[in-house]
């Protein structure tokens, strides 16, 4: 399918690895020119290399996303680079997992900046750009747990539902010019993933890596966990026109473990 994707501008921020990265991927890949951000510049110019082969244009900028002068600039060397801006696909690393006593107060502030804060300055500074695109989108990628809490969690499950908020109504407030939604990833074989596992193989509770895939996958209808490239897809259709009429959606990519 021709997602008519060629030649439009897209930035996906925390895309240097994981679903920030596969998204990208998937954009650039459909023809998109694609700027991506990250902390590490080192996995950001690994990034930068390994989009070389796509049909789209990669610019790779070092940015905080959780710093507001930095989204600035984010979004300003884009649209001077490019010429313009067409779909925004907003990522974060994930907040350390925890419960609720062992979280201070610094830590929700934190997780806030992170999650939901980023987001909105994020927005903030591409609007006026996605306002004046023919095809202007916002995907925000967020979690499962936003329908449904995930033990250890508590900062992504209780943080997140801000951001489902800000793509509903934003989704009201900027259509019909510009289109927002949101996706929902469950477990996917991500950076994040591949820690966790490898962390509790060392501990002794996986004898080896692929027996812990296969335990995470357990409750799983699809019977295994997701690639990250399965999300990369989705998030390109969503900002492109074949989506045209899809607006305010939260889109599970979790193989049907949400019950909700």
């Amino acid at each position: 399918m021709d997602l008519e994707l060629d030649g439009t501008t897209a930035l996906v921020t925390a895309a240097s690895s994981g679903l920030g990265f596969a998204s990208a991927r998937a954009l650039a890949e459909a023809g998109a020119n694609v700027t991506i951000c990250g902390r590490d510049a080192e996995r950001l110019a690994d990034a930068r290399e390994k989009l070389e082969d796509a049909s789209g244009e990669v610019l790779a900028l070092e940015a905080d996303v959780t710093d507001p002068d930095h989204v600035s600039r984010l979004v300003s060397e884009t649209v001077e680079t490019f010429g313009g801006l067409d779909h925004l696909v907003t990522s974060a690393g994930g907040p350390p997992s925890t419960t609720f006593l062992e979280t201070s107060e610094q830590d929700w502030y934190q997780a806030y900046d992170l999650l939901v804060m980023s987001v909105v300055w994020t927005i903030e500074e591409a609007h006026p750009h996605l306002l004046d695109s023919e095809h202007g989108t916002i995907t925000c990628i967020t979690s499962r747990t936003v329908r449904e809490v995930a033990d250890g969690l508590l900062l992504s499950n209780s943080v997140r539902r801000g951001v489902i908020g800000l793509v509903k109504t934003v989704s009201r407030e900027f259509a019909p010019e510009i289109r927002a939604n949101a996706v929902l990833p469950g477990t996917i074989e991500t950076p994040r993933i591949e820690e966790l596992v490898e962390a509790r193989v060392e501990r002794g509770d996986y004898d080896d890596y692929e027996s812990g895939l296969t335990e995470m996958a357990g409750d799983i209808p699809m019977d295994r966990i997701g690639d990250p490239e399965e999300l990369g897809e989705v998030v390109a259709f969503l900002s492109s026109p074949r989506a045209s009429f899809v607006n305010g959606a939260e889109v599970p990519i979790d193989g049907g473990l949400l019950r909700s």
